[in-house]
């Protein structure tokens, strides 16, 4: 299975390529800028991009699906709850980003799922808070977080849609309740470290500790 972690974008916006390179498929995490870059990651490992997976709708995570899809054919996965916002983001949005709307989401997953490709398979975990179809995505002692958890931190709630209450909620029944030694793989650079700990976060988070 390979694992890469690239930051992206003026955001500090981290993407991510999941790999199976037996089978020669691969998944991004929020593609949302610098495409040349990734997709050359991909093709050099001869892997074909199955999937285009949001972890929610904000347009920071979702503004490079519309090129990704046309170079790629990729399928883009959002939770169920965050698609109405996928394809409705308001102009204003789209024009302060400089971003393209998202072509509407291909498959839907709820709280249970797996995104598998080739024989590596990813378990959705619906952590709504910061958005309503909020999730992260569950591998073998590693979480990607997207927007819920970040190092030390937890996205925003004082948007339209958020909700601190169910965000803390979602932290403290879902994401601490996975083993201690859980690699967290954050949706931003925005900590001291790149990656961090479940149980390093449980200690120390500034907003949630467990």
């Amino acid at each position: 299975m390979l694992i890469r972690q690239f930051e992206v974008g003026n955001m500090s916006i981290f993407s991510y390529l999941i790999g199976d390179e037996l089978e020669k498929e691969c998944l991004f995490i929020d593609p949302a800028a610098e495409h040349d870059m990734l997709l050359a990651e991909a093709e050099s490992r001869g892997l074909t991009t199955k999937y285009i997976v949001n972890t929610h709708s904000h347009i920071d995570h979702v503004m490079g699906n519309k090129e990704m899809v046309r170079r790629t054919g990729a399928k883009i996965i959002i939770h169920e709850a965050d698609a109405p916002g996928l394809a409705d983001t308001p102009q204003h949005l789209l024009d302060m980003f400089g971003a393209e709307p998202s072509p509407p989401a291909d498959m839907l997953v709820s709280d249970g799922d797996m995104i598998k490709i080739g024989k590596v398979a990813l378990k959705v975990i619906h952590t709504p808070g910061h958005t309503p179809g909020g999730m992260c995505l569950f591998i073998d002692g590693m979480v990607f977080t997207g927007d819920s958890l970040f190092v030390g931190s937890i996205g925003r709630t004082d948007l339209p849609g958020c909700s601190h209450e169910d965000l803390e909620n979602s932290i403290r029944t879902k994401l601490y309740k996975l083993p201690g030694e859980t690699v967290v793989f954050p949706g931003h650079n925005y900590g001291m470290h790149s990656t961090s700990t479940i149980d390093q976060e449980r200690r120390t988070n500034a907003f949630v500790r467990g």
